[in-house]
């Protein structure tokens, strides 16, 4: 989701420059929505592995006879479709040996200091576009903001200035543990907080458990909204807390304050909140970073770079 969002920047940036060129987006069907009411006006296709071969893919994308083809994700099957979609593609450097260096032998050989976002422009270079300094953006449908504002109201959400937290991550190193964001949510009701606790379907029991620590002025999404219906819920919020996770930038494109808590990665992977207000809470460790996008487990057992991130520290961010 991440990785999506941050492409924004550049699709805006080529939109400006090329005001009439027909732009075209492709991600999987999960991410359609993030893409797909954006100010730019795209034209979003989507590719869902299991159930379409590469080739395919491939015959659908020559028949459009694109005149610039930019990869943005750098991985083995858009590489295979550089050869069986022939044209003028292009890609960025995802500095896979200076993150190595960093990971494995604790060096840090990075150039630079290029968020992510800005590192996508490599791909477009050639097209006269750069970076014009504002944060990622992703927009909300009528239906999605109708449905966000239902979900507030069905659970007495909005009356208080709103808190969203995020405790979800694809791996478990990038989670702070879930009693710390129980005791969070307990904190920031007593404080005059409503609280949502933004989940997917892969952690809706700790959700449900942090909005229940609060005991009133906090629910669980419990993986009942989508993309952009949880985007309008953290437009409707004074800030959010989250891990370095998909969220977080989510949070970033609607414009609302963040508050980030990164454990195994680090700035220079590219990913910290991008050109938006935001607070970045992390523990100088000498094990860090372990990984480049986290894991099951920390590979020294103690997963001190969350655990050791205090709520007193979140709250203080956050207020």
């Amino acid at each position: 989701m991440g990785d999506v969002i941050l492409t924004t920047p550049l699709v805006r940036a080529l939109r400006a420059r090329h005001p009439e060129a027909k732009i075209t987006c492709l991600t999987r069907p999960a991410f359609v929505p993030l893409l797909a009411d954006h100010p730019a006006g795209v034209e979003v296709l989507s590719f869902e592995p299991a159930k379409e071969s590469l080739g395919s893919l491939a015959s659908r994308l020559r028949a459009l006879e694109f005149t610039h083809l930019l990869d943005l994700h750098g991985v083995t099957r858009t590489r295979l479709l550089r050869i069986l979609v022939p044209g003028n593609w292009r890609g960025y450097s995802k500095r896979r040996v200076a993150r190595w260096m960093l990971v494995h032998a604790k060096r840090d050989v990075y150039r630079d200091s290029v968020p992510e976002a800005e590192r996508f422009f490599e791909a477009a270079r050639g097209l006269d576009v750069r970076p014009d300094g504002l944060p990622a953006e992703v927009g909300i449908g009528a239906e999605a903001a109708t449905i966000g504002s239902a979900w507030l109201a069905e659970h007495g959400l909005g009356g208080r200035p709103m808190a969203a937290l995020a405790p979800g991550a694809a791996h478990f190193t990038k989670r702070w543990p879930t009693a710390k964001w129980a005791m969070l949510s307990r904190e920031l009701v007593a404080r005059g907080f409503d609280v949502a606790v933004l989940t997917g379907r892969d952690c809706i029991d700790e959700g449900a458990a942090i909005a229940a620590a609060a005991d009133g002025h906090a629910a669980s999404t419990g993986g009942v909204l989508g993309l952009q219906a949880t985007a309008a819920v953290l437009r409707a919020s004074r800030v959010s807390v989250s891990g370095d996770t998909g969220l977080m930038h989510l949070a970033t494109a609607v414009g609302t304050r963040v508050v980030a808590l990164f454990g195994p990665t680090v700035r220079q992977f590219g990913f910290f909140p991008y050109r938006s207000p935001s607070t970045v809470l992390e523990v100088a460790l000498a094990c860090r970073p372990c990984t480049a996008q986290g894991g099951p487990t920390c590979p020294l057992g103690h997963h001190r770079c969350l655990r050791d991130v205090a709520v007193e520290s979140v709250l203080e961010a956050m207020t």
